[in-house]
């Protein structure tokens, strides 16, 4: 694999060779990774995988024509083919009033910040395949080993690393790496037909961060357990309460519905929120791309902008639109440095580490008033509409009954409207974070149930 300065010469070189065959601008974007993953079940090997990937993809414009094009045959040859026919390709596309690269005056300039992303450049070791099967290994043991669980689908480790790499035409040139570590079970419980099952996972970018096997084992074997012999809930209007685990997802509805595409397209049931009172005032959402070692954590976003800390709700209110350079052009307003690229295509958006901060309760109290109500734990669907915020979304769980929770309960349905449900929604004080985007646990009033 290239170094970071390597890749990103290599993303300046294509830059130059396209504006040399006429492009008027251009973009590239070098990414490569390589990663070892182990899979063991019932104490035996399952699998062992590598991979290794380079890909180089390369943006062009003629005027306000462009076209996008990507390869992983990086030879001279594949190469020079690749800037002819992007350059050929954009000069037949459609004019697009609004594309182009980022504004020159907003780029990075400087050393970007340092984030320790990169565990092999801070004296970490490569992990070896007999070290991820040991912790895989000893992740499924402690998990069988739970008084209740009767099967598995095994444990599972991963190592992995990147490099990321931007260049522009008009100034921009930067690359960093990346490394990330995984371990997971997950395991059955129950008999026949009634077997449930969970699961539990640790992910850090510096292997001594993640998780004891032990302690993920010993939680995916008591998750599966206590999901055994559900029973069924009553139907009706009710207060809902979302793991950490599954209320994450709130939002990535949230982001869903103010970035600068839903917006310009007006296909968003927040199209006329900005600057309102979205969620109330107990509910802050704060986006950090400069998390030391944060999973989603970037110097810089993928239009070589740069990236800084925001609070996306404050106190309830909703501070701002997500927004690269195009939609910004479109809306007349700035690139919020939320842009994010793969190796094809144009830029879209997207936020680094996202997380709701926590609220004054701990979710005990939270749920001590609840007479009637479920604790979710598992979402399964995607009835989420986007344009109108009606949500429908099948789920398991447990009952809450006068403010304890009790038995597991499952097919069932929860529903709502999201605009409602932001509303109505009370955060706990046990945020941690575990994920790329995270949550404490979630109370919403006034929800829909209905028993399957």
């Amino acid at each position: 694999m290239l170094t970071p300065d390597q890749a990103r010469d290599r993303a300046a070189d294509i830059v130059t060779r396209a504006k040399a065959a006429g492009a008027d601008a251009a973009d590239a974007v070098y990414a490569a990774d390589t990663s070892l993953d182990v899979a063991v079940r019932l104490g035996a090997l399952e699998d062992v995988g590598r991979s290794e990937s380079a890909e180089l993809g390369l943006r062009v414009f003629v005027g306000k024509r462009s076209a996008s094009v990507s390869t992983s045959d990086l030879s001279h040859d594949a190469l020079a083919a690749l800037v002819e026919r992007a350059v050929a390709m954009a000069r037949e596309a459609p004019e697009d009033a609004w594309a182009g690269l980022a504004p020159a005056e907003r780029l990075m300039h400087g050393a970007p910040p340092l984030l320790d992303l990169d565990d092999l450049a801070q004296g970490g070791e490569e992990a070896s395949p007999s070290a991820l099967r040991d912790a895989a290994e000893a992740a499924e043991d402690a998990a069988r080993a739970v008084a209740g669980v009767t099967n598995s689908e095994g444990g599972s480790a991963s190592a992995a690393r990147s490099i990321w790499a931007l260049a522009t035409s008009h100034g921009f040139a930067a690359a960093y790496a990346t490394t990330g570590y995984g371990l997971s079970a997950s395991v059955l419980a129950g008999e026949g037909g009634a077997m449930v099952r969970d699961y539990a996972y640790s992910s850090k970018r510096h292997r001594r961060a993640l998780e004891n096997p032990t302690e993920i084992g010993t939680r995916a074997g008591n998750r599966a357990v206590a999901r055994v012999n559900p029973g069924r809930l009553a139907s009706g209007p009710m207060s809902v309460v979302f793991d950490p685990r599954v209320g994450s997802s709130l939002l990535g509805h949230l982001i869903g519905a103010i970035s600068g595409q839903a917006i310009t397209r007006k296909t968003s049931f927040l199209l006329d929120a900005l600057g309102t009172q979205v969620f109330s005032s107990a509910v802050t959402v704060l986006d950090d791309p400069h998390l030391p070692h944060g999973l989603r954590s970037r110097p810089f976003d993928g239009e070589g902008l740069p990236v800084s800390p925001m609070a996306i709700i404050d106190a309830g209110m909703l501070e701002a639109w997500l927004l690269d350079s195009a939609s910004a052009r479109q809306l007349g307003l700035e690139p919020t440095g939320h842009a994010a690229r793969g190796v094809g295509g144009a830029p879209g958006v997207s936020t680094s580490n996202l997380h709701m901060a926590a609220g004054d309760l701990p979710p005990e109290t939270l749920i001590a008033d609840i007479a009637s109500g479920v604790l979710v734990t598992e979402l399964i669907g995607m009835g989420v509409n986007g344009v109108t915020g009606d949500y429908s979304r099948g789920a398991a769980g447990f009952r809450i009954e006068n403010g304890v929770v009790t038995g597991p309960v499952a097919e069932f349905t929860i529903a709502g409207n999201l605009k409602d449900m932001f509303r109505e929604l009370t955060p706990a004080n046990d945020l941690e974070f575990r994920y790329g985007i995270n949550v404490p646990t979630i109370r919403i009033d006034g929800m829909t149930v209905a028993s399957g």
